[in-house]
C-alpha cells in the first residue's frame, strides 16, 4: 500500500509539476538515477557567459564574461536515496574569486522492484545564494524527472517547482519552467544532443516572451568510463530575459568506498 502511495505521489509530482529556469551555475538537466550507497560523485560544473547582461540589475552583478564554477558533492545513500552539496562560486575581471552560496539538495527515486516502465525521482533543493549574485538569497526547488532510454535514444524531462523565501520573488509565488534532454549515442563513448531551459515566471501570471528565459545547448556527453561524467555544450539565449551565448562544461568522478552499486546510465 505505501508503495503505491508513493508512486502515485512521484507521478502526480512529475506530471503536474512546474519549475525556473536554473540560474548559470549549475546548467544540467537531471536524470533519475540516484548514486549507489557507498560511492560518492564528485562534479565540476564550469560555465562561462560570452555575452550576458553587463550592467548591475536589481543589486546583482553582470553576468557578461562571467565564470561560473560548482562543486557537487553527491552520497549515495540508499539503492533508492542520495544527498547532495553545491558549492557555488563566481568571478569576473578585477573582481576576484567569490564565494556565491551553497545548496542542499537530498533525491529519492522510484526502486527497480516498482516495475515503473520509465526512470522516475524528485530532487529536492534549498539553500542561500549572496544578494550580489541573486535577487532570491533564500529558495526552494522541488524537481520531479522523468527519463528513458530507448535503444541509442535518450530523453529527460524535468518539470520543477520552485519558490524565493527572500529577495525579489518572494511575493511572486510559484515559479515554472520546463527542462528537457534528447540525446543519441552514436557510439559506445560519444553521445550527442540538445538540452532545454526555460524560464516562464509565475504561475497563472507568466511573464511576456520577451522576458521569458529561453535557452537552448546543443551538447556533447563522453562516455569514457562508468567512473566519469563529462557533459559540454554551448547554449543560445534568444531573448532579452537570458544571457545570450554561454559556455558550459561538467566534469564527475564517481568514487567507491565499499560493495555499493556502481550506477550509471
Amino acid at each position: 500500500m505505501v508503495k503505491w502511495a508513493l508512486l502515485l505521489t512521484l507521478t502526480v509530482v512529475c506530471l503536474g509539476g512546474f519549475a525556473r529556469a536554473q540560474d548559470n551555475y549549475e546548467i544540467q538537466v537531471y536524470g533519475s538515477e540516484t548514486v549507489a550507497p557507498g560511492n560518492t560523485m564528485v562534479e565540476l560544473h564550469s560555465n562561462y557567459t560570452i555575452e550576458g547582461r553587463d550592467h548591475v540589475l536589481d543589486g546583482v552583478n553582470p553576468t557578461n564574461h562571467a565564470l561560473h564554477e560548482t562543486v557537487e558533492i553527491t552520497q549515495g545513500l540508499t539503492p533508492w536515496s542520495e544527498l547532495g552539496f553545491y558549492i557555488f562560486t563566481s568571478s569576473r575581471s578585477g573582481q576576484g574569486i567569490q564565494w556565491v552560496g551553497d545548496h542542499i539538495r537530498p533525491r529519492v527515486r522510484a526502486p527497480e522492484s516498482w516495475q515503473v516502465p520509465v526512470g522516475l525521482s524528485l530532487s529536492t533543493e534549498f539553500g542561500y545564494q549572496r544578494a550580489a549574485f541573486s535577487a532570491d538569497t533564500w529558495t526552494l526547488e522541488l524537481r520531479p524527472i522523468i527519463d528513458k532510454q530507448v535503444g541509442r535514444w535518450y530523453a529527460s524531462f524535468n518539470p520543477t517547482v520552485d519558490k524565493s523565501f527572500h529577495g525579489a520573488g518572494e511575493k511572486l509565488g510559484w515559479e515554472f519552467s520546463p527542462n528537457v534532454k534528447v540525446s543519441y549515442d552514436f557510439t559506445k563513448k560519444i553521445s550527442g544532443g540538445l538540452e532545454y531551459y526555460g524560464g516562464f515566471g509565475p504561475i497563472g501570471d507568466f511573464d511576456s516572451f520577451h522576458d521569458q528565459q529561453q535557452q537552448f545547448f546543443p551538447v556533447i556527453d563522453l562516455n569514457v568510463s562508468p567512473k566519469w561524467e563529462i557533459n559540454f555544450g554551448v547554449g543560445i539565449g534568444p531573448t532579452a530575459g537570458t544571457d545570450h551565448l554561454i559556455f558550459k562544461t561538467i566534469v564527475g568522478r564517481r568514487f567507491s568506498w565499499g560493495r555499493g552499486r556502481d550506477s550509471t546510465r
